[in-house]
């Protein structure tokens, strides 16, 4: 990612007259500056508020401007101040669509009265409805899975089975993952919620917390690394961090990456949880109709082309190409699970995991 400007945490990409008056502050708009934006949009341009920050979204933007010659302006930063912010410009906010990285901060925008709905034939025929809002509000671009990751040389396949299993005695002090304030952690909980009921779940929490090797601590590569040097047998990760370290030119890291298995939990029974990057309109959107083409792009077969070679995610369209480095691991069955309902769960997952001791 080219970040042209650094802010109060916000990365301001400037992509014309919009985005340089987006870049002035990261509360609410003066009146001088709404003016200024209303003034600088035009019929050929979207504001884009992203949480996503990949390199290869470059691509992305510069192909939906030459196939459109719609001018993408956009804010980057992580999700929680990019809705603060807009809840804090409110009516003016500049904002035409959001996009998150986990489906849980992409239901809170739409808890917080940030995104409105739309229709879209294109997107409900492209996205499938576990992928998607019930109301339109928001649709999943790409798919993440969080897998259990294992050390070949320690672990066999065929001791695998369910994410419940990692609950079992035998896995104690074996087993890492991220902390409960991370959102990934707390949307996998949230759909153990739904599989096991409340009580259910924190059992299964509390017997997994037992297992740890180590205190939580990291992202996901950090997960993947401590297996890899003996720290841990197993990790809970996304398939796309180990991809990235297999393809990435860190030879350190692919070295790593490479004593690491990939197992897809559940396949006799509910399928292999599975989060999504998705986004939606912002509900005070001065250019709705570039938005919702700009969300109709993404489904298109050379959008869904980027996020899989690009960050090695899973497409959400079905028959889209799949990167190899994700083939070598197989296909397998995914739960069905609406994202909406894991993504409602996440306050309460987070207090569910704070009682089991999941710091």
């Amino acid at each position: 990612m080219n970040r042209v400007r650094r802010k109060f945490g916000l990365s301001i990409v400037i992509g014309g007259a919009v985005s340089a008056v987006l870049g002035l502050a990261c509360g609410p708009a003066s009146s001088a500056e709404a003016n200024a934006v209303q003034v600088a949009q035009g019929a050929g341009e979207v504001n884009l508020y992203s949480a996503r920050h990949y390199n290869t979204d470059e691509k992305l933007y510069a192909n939906f401007t030459k196939a459109t010659g719609i001018k993408i302006n956009r804010i980057e930063a992580d999700a929680d101040p990019l809705m603060q912010r807009m809840k804090a410009e409110g009516d003016k906010s500049p904002a035409d669509v959001f996009i998150s990285v986990d489906a849980g901060r992409i239901e809170l925008a739409r808890e917080m009265g940030l995104l409105q709905p739309i229709k879209s034939a294109v997107l409900e025929k492209a996205v499938p409805a576990h992928l998607r809002d019930p109301d339109g509000y928001w649709f999943g671009f790409s798919k993440r899975a969080r897998v259990i990751m294992y050390a070949k040389d320690r672990v066999k396949p065929e001791q695998l089975s369910t994410y419940e299993d990692l609950a079992s005695p035998k896995w104690k002090g074996k087993i890492v993952t991220r902390s409960s304030t991370n959102v990934y952690q707390q949307s996998l909980t949230g759909s153990m919620m739904v599989a096991l009921g409340m009580e259910g779940a924190e059992t299964w929490a509390k017997g997994l917390v037992a297992n740890f090797a180590r205190a939580p601590k990291g992202g996901d590569r950090d997960q993947i690394t401590a297996v890899a040097a003996g720290e841990a047998d197993i990790a809970i990760a996304n398939t796309y961090y180990l991809a990235g370290m297999l393809m990435g030119k860190d030879a350190t890291q692919k070295a790593q990456a490479e004593k690491i298995g990939v197992f897809f939990p559940n396949q006799k029974g509910r399928g292999t949880f599975v989060n999504i990057s998705g986004g939606g309109v912002a509900k005070n959107a001065p250019n709705k109709a570039n938005a919702v083409k700009f969300l109709e792009y993404l489904v298109t077969p050379e959008a869904q082309a980027y996020f899989a070679e690009g960050n090695y995610e899973y497409p959400v369209v079905a028959g889209a190409r799949v990167a190899p480095v994700l083939t070598q691991w197989g296909t397998f069955k995914e739960d069905q699970l609406n994202a909406q309902v894991f993504a409602k769960n996440n306050a309460e997952a987070l207090k569910i995991m704070d009682r089991a001791g999941w710091k």
